[in-house]
């Protein structure tokens, strides 16, 4: 292919000629050729040295060939360059580059976009001092004052700021100034120009250094918010949106250089927030979250209310092109497609507090100005409370009672709306739920879907307050009208009501816990009609609904009338779905918390569910390194749900799981997943090792020496931040092998405690769970090896008992003390410096149900009383405050 000699480089005619035809085959719609054969073709040119030559030619300079085929040629340029560029000669990148800044301003606005994407690649690559001529190319089509030379020089401009805003504000050799100070004043300068195409851009492209805010810009910020004033109210509805897009991200990260035009930039929020085109209104929406999430004072946003909540809920109705409305109608009888079913992800198992909280599943469904208008009044009532009702409800009542099926959008906004305020205003609101309830229940079975849909949601919100408001008979009463309600609507014909009421009726489970006992037949019979009829996407979230009833009710699951309706139908399910199938997580997760709830009760499921997690842990660690032989594709998701259930029936059968485990290979394969390189997998596993730890122990003794070392080493990690929930299990399994193994796990006592104190000292910065199961693993050590620990103490004394202070009352913080008393009794004087705080940890108990340990408690005190004469001991307690005094005087000291 190549031209020989040294002479500039040149295109061969029938090499030209032959890329040609293949890129027309490669774009033409109705080409019979196969697309896959010209995909290898193109790859097979692209070993040529040169192939990228020809494709920036086409580009460039085909003027005969349509522009379609030269984008082609450019997109597929682009490609090669990110693999290609840095291998390449000097020379061929020379001459790439050469032929790109002349096309800046060709009269093609597609060939100019593509030239722009190029640039940004290269630059990518090769950074900016890689390319001097690039900078002086930029600056004199910016000057230049003819239209394509400005906006092929802007496209490219801003695709950098987009993508790599940091290059133009760093230091260039041979050039006195960053590149940033040198476009600053021109982006400026285009705010006013007569083109709306280059005031988008340089817009645009400011907008992306808010976050980084270079001195260049932070110095000209008065320049900037001018030109934002004047841009306000821009002809053009993309630019209007660049000005609140800018508005929010300064409220976001530099509130105070909006707080003196704070009153402007308000009253022109509300304005764009009722803009004619609805991404405008949606940009301008977001500032009032923003503007809230700051913490900026709320007196500032006060006196806008009685105008911002209109707007809000009037932006609530549904409009007439929203995606929602054309699926609302779909029937349960139509199967899902593939791309209804968005991708779940299973969180492993975590021991311990400050477990993450669920995120809204509607962060599949496309954000739009409706649901932001809901968020932004949620965050309102949130901040305002029940100050917004005066203003909020007249509204409500008067979109609620709007008759006739035209007026069915305003009442579903109204209902949205309820549900939104549903939390930030609960005390204003309380008083009249029954009304609320009494209201919502009728509209379940409205002849409008989308409305029984979202009443499911706004009941749902209210659900704690009802299960609060049960314990007497009429708010009993309503609280069956509301289980009965939502239990009616889960077996609706429409998917979106099916969806919505099963997520609610989840949400009341969590609240109603055992309240559900007395109804739980009914409910029973209901999810499982449900799970007979619904199509794919809902039956997780039937699987979701049954897996917290389990939790909600535990054991009182365990009758056979309810066994017999329950698990038949998930059975012939289990039986159903493959090893492969990604529908077997959320059954796996359903099985987990039946399992859990049934306790021993699940012995007669448990052979064969347990048998199948092993095979698919088996199957997929084989898939892992060889797909073929396995014959699944690796997928960790599939180990990690396995463990969790295999975790889960640990904790349900206790010590009955032993026989099942010494049958199986399950040990290897638990150090295995130990020491996998994902850290989901890691971090179900050690949950598994320490449930394994506390019911069946001697069957973890053949490789103990190796589980610990493993544990070990994930606390022992310079990027525990990334990795904190790993660490957190991997300690409380540390923990339960301790006081399992005693004297056993003397070899690797000073290796742990050498991470823990760290954990201890640096507190503040940690995760709270993990410095609670530090504080505990260290307890339980020092209780099992007192004589390896005692002689350190010193070190660690003050963090730790400052740790075990915050700890709640509980078998393990028992056990922490154990350790803290066989400390002390082994060295006294150890703990001499320290001695306000093991009193302020001894004084968080509410109280020490073991008797055993009450009296060591006791005795530590006394000896310390004993050893300290001459007022040192009475210096102490002053030291301490008087709740603290009074929680000590039951230890008769």
């Amino acid at each position: 292919m190549a031209a020989s000699g040294s002479a500039p480089w040149q295109p061969r005619e029938e090499g030209l000629k032959e890329i040609c035809e293949l890129l027309e085959l490669q774009i033409s719609p109705s080409s019979s050729a196969d697309k896959s054969q010209i995909w290898q073709q193109l790859q097979h040119y692209s070993q040529f040295p040169d192939f990228n030559n020809y494709l920036v030619f086409i580009l460039a300079r085909a003027q005969g060939k349509s522009v379609e085929i030269r984008q082609a040629a450019g997109l597929l340029l682009k490609n090669n360059l990110r693999t290609a560029y840095k291998l390449m000669t000097p020379a061929h990148q020379q001459y790439i580059k050469s032929e790109l800044l002349p096309c800046l301003g060709v009269a093609d606005k597609h060939i100019r976009s593509t030239v722009g994407t190029i640039i940004t690649v290269v630059v990518q690559l090769g950074g900016i001092l890689g390319w001097p001529e690039l900078l002086r190319a930029l600056v004199n089509c910016l000057d230049s004052n003819d239209l394509n030379h400005m906006e092929g020089a802007m496209d490219a401009l801003s695709k950098i700021c987009e993508d790599i805003p940091q290059v133009l504000d760093s230091d260039v050799p041979g050039l006195g100034e960053r590149p940033i100070n040198i476009f600053l004043p021109r982006l400026f300068q285009f705010f006013q120009s007569p083109h709306a195409s280059l005031r988008k851009l340089s817009l645009g492209s400011v907008n992306q250094y808010i976050m980084l805010m270079p001195s260049a810009l932070y110095t000209s910020m008065d320049k900037y918010l001018q030109g934002l004033f004047v841009l306000a109210n821009d002809p053009a509805s993309e630019v209007r949106k660049l000005v609140c897009a800018a508005f929010v991200q300064l409220i976001e990260v530099h509130p105070s250089f909006l707080e003196p035009h704070l009153k402007n930039v308000i009253e022109y929020m509300l304005q764009v927030n009722k803009d004619t085109d609805d991404e405008v209104a949606l940009e301008a929406c977001e500032f009032w979250s923003a503007y809230c999430d700051a913490q900026l004072p709320p007196e500032n946003l006060r006196e806008y209310l009685p105008r911002l909540i209109p707007i809000l809920l009037s932006n609530m109705v549904y409009a007439d092109d929203d995606e929602s409305l054309l699926d609302a109608e779909e029937d349960e009888s139509i199967p899902d497609r593939d791309q209804d079913l968005k991708p779940r992800f299973h969180t492993s198992r975590f021991h311990g507090s400050d477990d993450a909280e669920d995120d809204d599943d509607d962060s599949f469904n496309i954000w739009n100005l409706r649901k932001c208008s809901a968020a932004s009044l949620d965050v309102l009532s949130n901040v305002f409370g029940d100050e917004i009702l005066p203003t909020l409800m007249p509204i409500i009542q008067a979109k609620l009672s709007a008759s006739g099926d035209e007026a069915w959008k305003d009442r579903e906004a109204a209902v949205l709306a309820l549900g939104a305020i549903g939390e930030g205003c609960i005390n204003g609101l309380y008083p009249h739920l029954s009304e609320i309830v009494a209201f919502l229940i009728p509209l379940l079975d409205d002849k409008f879907s989308l409305i029984r849909s979202i009443s499911c949601w706004t009941l749902s919100r209210f659900s704690k307050y009802i299960v609060e408001d049960s314990g007497h008979q009429k708010g009993y009463e309503q609280f069956d009208t509301a289980l009965m309600g939502l239990l009616r609507r889960i077996l609706d014909a429409n998917k979106r009501v099916q969806e919505a009421a099963c997520s609610a009726f989840a949400t009341l489970e969590e609240e109603a816990a055992e309240e559900l006992v007395p109804r739980l037949e009914i409910i029973l019979q209901h999810l499982m009609c449900a799970f007979g009829k619904y199509q794919r996407r809902n039956l997780r979230i039937v699987y979701d609904a049954i897996g917290t009833l389990a939790d909600a009710v535990r054991g009182e699951l365990n009758q056979p009338v309810y066994l017999e309706i329950l698990m038949p139908p998930l059975i012939a399910k289990w039986q159903q779905v493959s090893n492969s199938d990604k529908d077997l997580f959320p059954l796996l997760e359903c099985f987990t918390s039946i399992a859990q709830a049934l306790g021993t009760g699940f012995s007669q499921f448990a052979q064969p569910v347990f048998q199948r997690c092993i095979n698919i842990i088996q199957t997929q660690q084989l898939a892992k390194v060889d797909p073929v032989s396995a014959g699944v594709q690796y997928a960790k998701e599939f180990i990690v749900c396995s463990l969790d259930l295999l975790s889960g029936l640990t904790e349900g059968l206790g010590s009955g799981i032993e026989s099942l485990v010494s049958q199986s290979n399950l040990r290897d394969l638990l150090l295995q997943c130990c020491i996998d390189d994902a850290f989901d997998v890691r971090q179900s596993a050690f949950a598994l090792v320490g449930d394994l730890a506390r019911v069946c122990p001697v069957l973890l003794r053949p490789n103990l020496s190796q589980f610990l070392d493993v544990a070990a080493k994930q606390l022992n990690t310079p990027k525990l931040a990334e990795t904190i929930s790993v660490a957190n299990n991997a300690c409380w399994a540390i923990g339960e092998l301790a006081i399992k193994f005693r004297q056993e796990i003397s070899p690797i006592v000073m290796t742990v405690i050498s991470c823990l104190v760290p954990i201890l000292q640096h507190a503040e910065g940690v995760n709270r769970s993990l410095v609670e199961n530090s504080a505990i693993t260290l307890g339980r050590l020092a209780w099992v090896c007192p004589e390896l620990v005692s002689p350190h103490m010193e070190h660690f004394m003050q963090s730790w008992c400052i740790s075990l202070s915050m700890i709640r009352d509980d078998i393990e913080k028992e056990d922490a003390f154990r350790g803290l008393c066989a400390m002390v009794r082994a060295s006294p004087s150890g703990a001499l410096s320290s001695l306000v705080f093991m009193c302020k940890a001894i004084a968080s108990w509410h109280e020490i149900r073991s008797e055993e340990l009450h009296n060591e408690v006791c005795q530590v005190l006394h000896g310390y009383k004993q050893m300290l004469r001459n007022g040192a001991w009475d210096q102490c307690m002053s030291a301490l405050e008087p709740p603290v005094k009074d929680k000590l005087s039951k230890y008769q000291v």
